[in-house]
């Protein structure tokens, strides 16, 4: 996620680069093409393509946007969710079950930093491992959800806690239904990576946005005449980057400059549950040129 309050010239040269050049060679040929062989060209269906073109945008970044800021609400349930396991267990356990106690929190912290690899589509990274032994991970590695895997794992030595005599059904109870909600954040960031827009929303947008910046120069060339160049490529852009815009935040989860911070997330998490149990905690995530991974 970009941090900084003011964009940085490089990323915005980045994502725009490409159509910029793009756009100036074909405003260039109309605009020769124009003086060699004059044409005229109506004004006021390109104003009108254009008005809906910019509403029909707007409707598809509002659509992005709530995408992605579900998936930043779904990581924040997810870190007080942690918070409240580790809070939870904690107080809940007796003293002799200290070793419990430590094995609920370890393991929460490799099931986010596991549930952060997939939904990032990428290998599981030392972190996941960092706290577990092989053996306690070798269960939930051979499952298709390690993360799953990983919080049936913790399921399971709340019932053996139970059957032990360490805590009672209410605290059991008590447990499982904040299990459930990291559950059901977890359900909730599946949904959103695994149900992209509907094609309609990803393929119409494109089309016509490429299409207005093609006809845009036919339209402007006979009012802007040599400056038609200039004027035609920055309008053009303008709507190209409130299509990109949507592009951008459509995956919260694509591992991006543009993604929520998931990297920063599961370090918070991890410093809050370790010195829950007393444990020395590494240094947050800080930004790094101005992204926050």
């Amino acid at each position: 996620m970009i941090v900084d309050a003011t964009p940085r010239l490089k990323f915005i040269v980045s994502e725009v680069w490409r159509p910029l050049l793009g756009l100036f060679v074909w405003d260039c040929i109309v605009t020769v093409t124009y003086f060699v062989l004059p044409f005229k060209a109506p004004s006021l269906p390109l104003t009108l393509f254009g008005s809906a073109l910019a509403l029909f945008l707007g409707f598809r970044d509002n659509s992005a946007y709530q995408r992605w800021w579900e998936g930043r609400v779904l990581w924040g349930a997810m870190i007080n969710a942690s918070r409240n396991l580790a809070r939870a267990a904690r107080n809940f356990l007796p003293d002799e079950a200290r070793d419990l106690k430590r094995s609920i929190v370890l393991r929460q912290i490799a099931y986010v930093n596991a549930l952060r690899c997939q939904l990032r589509r990428q290998p599981r990274d030392e972190e996941v491992l960092h706290y577990l032994s092989r053996g306690e991970a070798e269960p939930a590695l051979a499952r298709v959800n390690t993360a799953n895997g990983l919080l049936d794992g913790t399921g399971r030595r709340i019932e053996d806690a139970r059957k032990k005599g360490w805590i009672d059904t209410i605290q059991q109870a008590s447990l499982e239904r904040i299990l459930v909600d990291i559950a059901n954040a977890q359900g909730g960031m599946e949904r959103l990576k695994n149900t992209p827009l509907p094609n309609q929303y990803r393929f119409f947008p494109a089309f016509f946005t490429r299409l207005f910046c093609i006809l845009l120069p036919i339209g402007l060339v006979e009012t802007l005449g040599f400056a038609t160049p200039i004027g035609s490529t920055i309008a053009g852009l303008m709507f190209l980057a409130i299509l990109q815009i949507g592009d951008d935040l459509v995956d919260p989860f694509a591992n991006t400059i543009h993604d929520v911070p998931l990297t920063a997330m599961c370090r918070t998490i991890e410093i809050d549950l370790l010195q829950a149990i007393g444990d020395e905690a590494p240094e947050p995530k800080t930004p790094v040129q101005g992204i926050l991974w």
